[in-house]
């Protein structure tokens, strides 16, 4: 029992750590193959164009950096009960194509569910590995349709280990190669086909990917809509309404709604239920809601995270989720004209190779590097051993000479200090005196300073001269007078300057002595 015991450690410990390596080497091998054609940052834009009874609607859309925005959006209306015919498709590509000022952008064709077989079909899970091939031959088995007479696509809804589920698509080929011919024949290349419940399934998956959704458009004649997983109508319903009252119309949608909800339920689902009133009924609404007894998300009022040129309510929702189609690389859309054969996405080499060889460069060159950088330093320091002793006695020398050129810059800042300079006096006399008080005469001494000079009022010079940090004991040598001449006052004054520190410590010790 031990032995076992540890046999399951083992084991389990082993597939843990599978499971983180695998966790760690996923988004280093995204950035070691990742392509700068990838689609989650290569720009591109599309066109799509919606036909339905009555009516083309084009929406104009494009991507950079993974983000999608619809660049504008049309609908133009026909007859009413009736299918647009390829005139039309062209006449409404062509006035879009110049309202929108398209230059180039992959055209994808949406066409209605009515003109397609949409199924569910099981095969045994060894075909897996030839599923297209498969299809193809079981087509006229599956659909009214041989292979070679119709367009389709497939996508796996569930994968057993003995059985896989597919989702297929299919039209006859007789009933769209008009469109597409006349379309080729005037320089507009379809890329893709699609068909509108499908579109619609792609724009609820972008609206709200946490859930699946159950989407149902209600007209005034009839109503169809299905259940989408992961944006796959998985399972879809429609039925008539001509003819009844609207009580009776809901009574007959909310039972196929309600079907399709225990369904999910049943597999642990919880859908997010969508509706879309084409006649915009208010009635209807309220009815559907109360119907269902639960929340109704209604198309054109619930925001779908797009830049739309247009209200939300101007939307037309095969045509926008056609463009999300197109642009999303996570939409996972059907493409009729593909057959089910999609190509595989080649890994990138280029990048991988030219980053190992750029990473073992870096490598060697980090291995190398510090011994080589080492080894030029030992000959500089070594080199430089041998000049720095002549420079050495060089600088003994300047350090000397340095030392008596900074004792005599000393001595030269002492005298400074020690006395009030001439031109520190001449500064605080020129700042002290009025502008209209002029000086014809100065003396400065060591000590004291005269001034002769004439002002406006001279009495008031002594205040400012007594002010001055640089003097003391301010007095007139010399009685003030009148100058008729000069309109003003002759003065004489005299002034002692005011001791420094070391003036100020000998006069002190004077006092005392």
């Amino acid at each position: 029992m031990t032995g076992i015991t540890d046999v399951k450690k083992i084991t389990t410990a082993a597939s843990d750590l599978g499971a983180k390596l695998y966790r760690i080497w996923g988004p280093i091998q995204r950035v070691l193959t990742f392509s700068p054609a990838d689609e989650m940052i290569a720009p591109e834009n599309n066109l799509s164009v919606s036909i339905d009874k009555g009516n083309i609607s084009i929406a104009y859309g494009s991507r950079f950096l993974s983000k999608i925005s619809i660049g504008g959006m049309k609908q133009y209306s026909f007859e009413e009960d009736i299918y647009p015919q390829p005139e039309d498709l062209l006449s409404s590509l062509s006035l879009a194509v110049n309202e929108f000022s398209i230059s180039k952008a992959d055209i994808t064709l949406s066409i209605p569910k009515a003109w397609t077989i949409i199924r569910t079909v099981d095969f045994p899970s060894t075909v897996k590995e030839n599923l297209p091939d498969v299809i193809s031959y079981e087509l006229d088995r599956l659909t009214p349709f041989s292979a070679a007479e119709a367009v389709f696509d497939f996508r796996v809804l569930e994968d057993n280990v003995d059985r896989v589920a597919l989702l297929l698509m299919a039209a006859k080929t007789d009933q769209i190669r008009p469109y597409i011919d006349l379309l080729n024949e005037n320089g507009f290349a379809v890329s893709k086909i699609t068909v509108n419940l499908s579109a619609i399934g792609s724009l609820l998956r972008y609206m709200d990917k946490k859930s699946d959704a159950l989407f149902v458009e209600i007209g005034i004649k009839g109503y169809e809509g299905g259940l989408f997983s992961n944006g796959l109508p998985a399972h879809n319903f429609s039925g008539t309404l001509t003819g009844l009252d609207e009580k009776t119309k809901i009574e007959l949608i909310c039972k196929d709604i309600k079907s399709l909800l225990n369904m999910s339920r049943n597999k642990g689902g919880t859908p997010r239920i969508f509706a879309l009133f084409k006649d915009k009924s208010a009635d209807l609404m309220g009815l559907l809601t109360s119907g269902l007894d639960m929340p109704v998300s209604v198309m054109g009022e619930t925001d779908i995270r797009l830049n739309l040129p247009l209200p939300h309510m101007g939307m037309n929702a095969a045509a926008a989720g056609a463009v999300i189609q197109s642009l999303e690389p996570e939409a996972n859309g059907l493409n009729l004209l593909k057959k089910g054969r999609h190509e595989k996405q080649k890994t990138p080499v280029a990048l991988t190779i030219l980053l190992m060889l750029t990473i073992l460069s870096i490598w060697i060159f980090y291995l190398i590097a510090p011994l080589k950088i080492e080894e030029k330093r030992l000959q500089e320091i070594s080199g430089q051993i041998l000049l720095k002793k002549e420079e050495a006695k060089k600088v003994e020398a300047l350090k000397k000479e340095a030392e008596s050129i900074s004792e005599k810059i000393t001595a030269i800042d002492n005298f400074k200090h020690d006395r009030v300079m001439t031109m520190d006096v001449l500064r605080e006399l020129t700042s002290i005196l009025p502008k209209n008080a002029w000086l014809s005469r100065a003396r400065i001494a060591s000590s004291s300073v005269d001034i002769e000079g004439y002002a406006g009022k001279a009495t008031e010079l002594l205040p400012k001269l007594e002010a001055s940090k640089y003097f003391r004991k301010v007095e007139f040598s010399s009685p003030i007078m009148r100058d008729t001449r000069m309109t003003a006052e002759k003065f004489n004054i005299k002034m002692e300057i005011e001791a420094t520190k070391n003036n100020e410590t000998e006069n002190i010790k004077n006092e005392k002595k």
